[in-house]
């Protein structure tokens, strides 16, 4: 698989002088890949994200995307890209669901019978087809959200960057959003990369995942090599997954369990333990 996405160690200064270094470890993102990137507030992984959608300039430092430096020649790979941003409100421009989602397409020449396929499609998919005709300003938090995540995946992008996806929806929508994602990916080859605070979601995604903090990237690795790691994930304020804190305490109690990202399969695991034990 090709890299479509490598970012070295970068500095970029804000307006204010704030200023943000991302280094440790090269940001790699491949062809087809899944990756979540985790963090405390402040840690900089919107900057991170920002670098990649072109929308900021790097002082220092490397940021490549599908070959080209995004910040200098977005439009020759903007149609490869779907983004959601963590404030969808800034993302929502039309002022119906359908209009904002058919924008894209419309956007990049697509025929009209093709943008009303792809759109009617994508809001059944993620389960928003009632609200076509609603004005998008009136809509609740979690329902912008799904606008906004139709609007990025109406044209089948080859590349998802996702700030903070899963914040404000219910438990059954995160569920079905989840879903969707790796079925893109699994369908379309869409690569996806994520930030998010649920630490539950990110095995249930991603393949890779990148711990940043104090501008630093100072882990990488699969979801079971990163949250064994337990103390580590702690000591930036963030939990591990609960299947993983429970895998933790079986084997500090001397019974081996093998770590896996699903907790039916832990059940089943335990399950056959006790069977073994009867």
């Amino acid at each position: 698989m090709e890299d479509i996405v490598r970012v070295g160690c970068l500095r970029y200064v804000y307006p204010d002088q704030t200023e943000v270094k991302i280094c440790g470890f090269e940001f790699i993102v491949k062809e087809h890949g899944k990756v979540a990137v985790l963090g405390p507030n402040g840690s900089g992984k919107t900057t991170l994200l920002k670098h990649l959608m072109g929308l900021f300039k790097p002082v220092e430092g490397e940021v490549s995307v599908f070959g080209v430096d995004p910040s200098k020649d977005f439009d020759s790979i903007r149609e490869y890209l779907g983004v959601v941003f963590q404030n969808v409100e800034s993302q929502l421009i039309a002022p119906t669901v359908w209009d904002d989602v058919t924008f894209s397409p419309g956007n990049y020449g697509y025929q009209p019978e093709t943008t009303q396929r792809l759109t009617d499609d994508i809001l059944k998919q993620i389960g928003i087809a009632d609200l076509k005709d609603k004005i998008t300003h009136y809509l609740s938090g979690g329902e912008k959200k799904k606008v906004a995540l139709a609007g990025a995946m109406v044209t089948h992008p080859k590349l998802l960057i996702l700030d903070e996806p899963f914040e404000g929806l219910d438990p059954r929508s995160r569920d079905d959003i989840v879903k969707l994602l790796n079925e893109f990916n699994r369908d379309y080859g869409t690569a996806i990369i994520f930030t998010t605070h649920d630490v539950n979601i990110v095995p249930r995604i991603a393949e890779h995942v990148y711990v940043m903090a104090h501008g630093n990237i100072f882990l990488s690795g699969k979801p079971q090599d990163i949250f064994s790691q337990a103390d580590v994930i702690r000591s930036i304020n963030l939990e591990p997954p609960l299947v993983a804190e429970v895998i933790m305490e079986l084997r500090k109690r001397g019974i081996e369990i093998p770590y896996t990202n699903d907790i039916e399969k832990l059940v089943d695991s335990i399950a056959d333990l006790i069977g073994r034990a009867a």
